[in-house]
């Protein structure tokens, strides 16, 4: 499969939804009522406007250099050397991010549903599925997401339809009831994760077909994704309330397990699990092919495939040592990871735009 196979921009808008998506469907209302409490909302609202004008950001460098990845038009801009250097720092950050995302899936499965399960027994089976899915390209990729993504909505507007009558205004009250800066210190770990990981996007940003259209679908699938993530936030606080929502790890998960209408519907975190194996499943193939492409890309090789094998081999392992226990990774998560990002996610991209504007310029 040529590494060039192009995609769909409503397909692209479908990869960007999921990508965001991803794990943050499980974690992220248990993040933000940590520090916002009854805000949290307002914090998910606050993270997705900046991750709007962060994808802005995005489309605009992406636009400057059509037909180019991020790592392609890394090199032109910074020079043969810093340009290597620059676009090996852009492999070990999709790298370490899709250590994080396996990690995450481990930890889920083996503290919530197959508790006696060994996590390495989970990575393997998944990272097996991943590789084989990154073998075939990107195109069957999107195809996929084509299949899957109807069936995430369906899922996720059942979900919010038998929680209705489990909501409690008085929840979500007083609204702004510490003030803005809790809802700021909130919003910023969340901002981190995921927002500033959609620069690595612009790996697949230049496979659209229509260019033109590349951008109006990254801030659309965007807009989707984020909206997903307010209102599983909002559910959580109505139903749940402040206290519950930010003591839980996994706080969707246990949302769902409220679902109860009489006594022939009860019990259905299956639905979210269902939605969050799917996302999951793509932010992790997105994370994994962005890897090895910029990895193939940074070395100048004809084809990533041969990679695919030999770095799935180097992630299992670093999946497993990459942090001693659940809580370490949410503090890491909460505290390290969103300065992380935005050192690639911010900073990167400006100084980017930044000299190759002066160099249009000159």
């Amino acid at each position: 499969m040529p590494e060039n196979d192009p995609i769909q921009a409503s397909q692209f808008k479908k990869l960007t939804a999921l990508f965001i998506i991803g794990t943050s469907i499980i974690l992220v209302p248990g993040i933000l009522a940590a520090e916002a409490k009854q805000d949290a909302w307002i914090s998910s609202i606050v993270g997705l406007l900046a991750g709007l004008l962060l994808v802005w950001l995005y489309s605009a460098l992406g636009s400057r250099f059509p037909g180019r990845t991020l790592v392609e038009f890394s090199k032109e801009i910074c020079g043969r050397w810093l340009g290597t250097l620059v676009s090996f720092l852009w492999f070990t950050y999709a790298f370490i991010l899709t250590s994080l995302v396996l990690r995450n899936l481990g930890d889920f499965l083996t503290g919530s549903m197959l508790v006696e399960t060994p996590m390495q027994a989970i990575h393997f089976v998944y990272l097996s599925i991943v590789a084989i899915g990154i073998y075939y390209g990107i195109s069957n990729i999107a195809r996929t997401a084509d299949i899957f993504f109807p069936l995430v909505i369906a899922l996720f507007c059942v979900f919010i339809l038998l929680l209705v009558p489990n909501f409690e205004l008085k929840h979500v009250e007083p609204v702004f009831g510490k003030g803005v800066k809790p809802i700021l210190s909130a919003a910023f770990p969340y901002i981190g994760f995921p927002f500033l990981e959609l620069v690595l996007l612009l790996m697949i940003f230049p496979k659209v077909k229509q260019p033109k259209q590349a951008g109006k679908a990254f801030l659309s699938g965007t807009l989707i994704g984020g909206t997903v993530l307010f209102v599983i936030t909002l559910l959580s606080i109505l139903v749940m309330g402040a206290e519950n929502t930010s003591s839980e790890i996994y706080s969707s998960f246990e949302l769902a397990k409220k679902i109860e209408i009489g006594e022939f519907i009860q019990r259905v975190e299956a639905i979210i699990t269902g939605v969050w194996f799917i996302t999951i499943f793509f932010k992790l193939i997105l994370c994994f092919y962005i890897t090895v492409l910029s990895l193939s890309q940074t070395l100048n090789l004809s084809d990533y495939r041969p990679l695919t094998l030999p770095m799935g081999m180097i992630l299992y392992a670093v999946s497993i040592i990459i942090a001693p226990n659940l809580s370490y990774l949410i503090s890491f998560d909460t505290t390290v990871w969103p300065f992380y990002a935005l050192t690639f996610g911010l900073l990167f991209p400006l100084a980017l735009l930044g000299i190759a504007a002066v160099r249009k310029k000159r």
